[in-house]
């Protein structure tokens, strides 16, 4: 039991990443598939107003796009603050340094939400428009989360939450 406690000490940061992005995953997903049932069959012949990568894009593509905005904004939320707190325990509470966190953080998620946001539809009107678990666009959804977590967290250790002496509780 020892050990597995000092192990714990040892790659607390990393199992609290894991656990609390497969949760901000979990919330990103569940926000994601609410969305795409709620949007309901688009009709995939019907055109936007706009092109992507130089194709006319079907209304399920824009639709898809939504929902992985808003899932997306859902999921640095949950993020933001679980990371601040129990990941990267950033204790400081002053105005300021959390201003800044919070501004280093969205600036870090926008760089990949970028990603996630063009990523998953240019992947399904690529033709990764396989549904998993029947969702629509889940698996092209899937692909582009792995990328995005493993940036988000050296963003977090590097740039966001990286300890400083100046960070003490307040």
């Amino acid at each position: 039991m020892d050990k597995i406690k000092a192990l714990f000490v040892k790659y607390k940061e990393i199992i609290m990443y894991i656990i609390f992005g497969v949760l901000t995953t979990l919330v990103n997903w569940v926000v994601y598939t609410v969305l795409i049932k709620i949007f309901g069959g688009a009709a995939e012949s019907e055109t936007v107003m706009f092109a992507l990568f130089g194709k006319d894009i079907t209304m399920k593509i824009f639709y898809i796009f939504i929902a992985n905005f808003v899932a997306w904004v859902a999921g640095v939320v949950f993020a933001f603050v679980t990371n601040k707190i129990w990941v990267f325990e950033s204790k400081s509470w002053r105005f300021g340094l959390v201003m800044k966190e919070l501004w280093l953080f969205v600036a870090a998620r926008l760089l990949t939400g970028v990603l996630e946001w063009f990523g998953v539809p240019a992947l399904v009107a690529a033709g990764l428009d396989q549904p998993l678990f029947g969702i629509d666009g889940f698996l092209a959804k899937v692909i582009v989360s792995v990328i995005v977590v493993i940036l988000n967290y050296v963003f977090s250790k590097l740039i966001i939450f990286r300890k400083k002496k100046d960070q003490t509780e307040g």
